[in-house]
């Protein structure tokens, strides 16, 4: 009698550097919800952002109708992962099986929220402020990573959060360290996407910080570039970032033109 051989791979460094990208640079996802009074399945396109531990986040209404379901039954799960060219399953992609905890607008979850949401997705300034729209933390409890072709993972909550001492520190100072590159460094973070994501150069702007890495976007393109080491306190920050410029100078530079 054969034995059934599970197709699932050891977690390893690189899938959990794959899963990370996915999660911090998209920019929306299929949501799964279960209607209330039925239970039946009901999936919606959301707008996807992360909070500093790297939880997905989503900004809603209260009309739509899986913000009642997930007031109903907080279980739900989120796809991330672009098609890209050619064959949609040959792409990388992560499925979170989560829990959904709603934002109170008065709170402090809020404001780190809010600032970390819009400058990923500034689009939704338009409709952030209106009354019925609520940002919920869909915070994992497991996920299914599929990398392409036989790279399929099993993966822990903790596998796929940067769960850091260093993220309170980089909260209070994310959003002046981001203005201050954006303003006074721009050229920085153009080479930080010339090397490190292999981007022409552009218009690019650092939109997140976190403990993993940085998130920098050129219009609708958004690029991760990762910390050679995760920090460890937000004393860190700026060392790792001009770390970053100067290993992309000395990259750029020693590359034949």
């Amino acid at each position: 009698m054969s034995e059934n051989k599970s197709v699932l791979q050891p977690v390893d460094a690189q899938a959990v550097a794959l899963a990370k990208t996915l999660i911090r640079t998209a920019r929306h996802g299929a949501l799964a919800v279960l209607e209330p009074g039925t239970g039946a399945p009901l999936v919606s396109r959301v707008g996807v952002s992360t909070d500093m531990d790297g939880t997905p986040v989503i900004l809603i209404s209260g009309l739509a109708a899986h913000s009642a379901a997930l007031r109903a039954d907080a279980r739900c799960s989120l796809l991330l992962g672009e098609p890209g060219k050619g064959d949609p399953l040959a792409h990388a992609r992560i499925s979170i099986d989560c829990t959904a905890v709603e934002i109170q607008r008065d709170s402090a979850d809020h404001v780190r929220i809010e600032g970390r949401y819009l400058r990923h997705q500034p689009k939704a300034s338009l409709y952030a402020g209106l009354g019925d729209f609520r940002y919920f933390r869909l915070e994992p409890r497991k996920a299914s990573l599929n990398g392409g072709f036989g790279r399929a993972y099993a993966m822990k909550a903790e596998e796929i959060l940067s769960l850091s001492p260093a993220n309170e520190s980089l909260s209070a100072a994310e959003a002046g360290a981001i203005e201050h590159m954006n303003a006074d460094h721009a050229d920085a973070v153009e080479l930080y996407a010339r090397f490190f994501a292999r981007a022409d150069a552009g218009k690019w702007l650092l939109v997140g910080i976190d403990a993993d890495g940085i998130d920098i976007v050129n219009g609708d393109r958004a690029e991760r570039v990762p910390f050679p080491a995760q920090l460890s306190s937000g004393a860190e920050m700026r060392e790792a970032l001009v770390k970053l410029v100067r290993t992309a100078r000395s990259g750029l530079a020693s590359k034949p033109h």
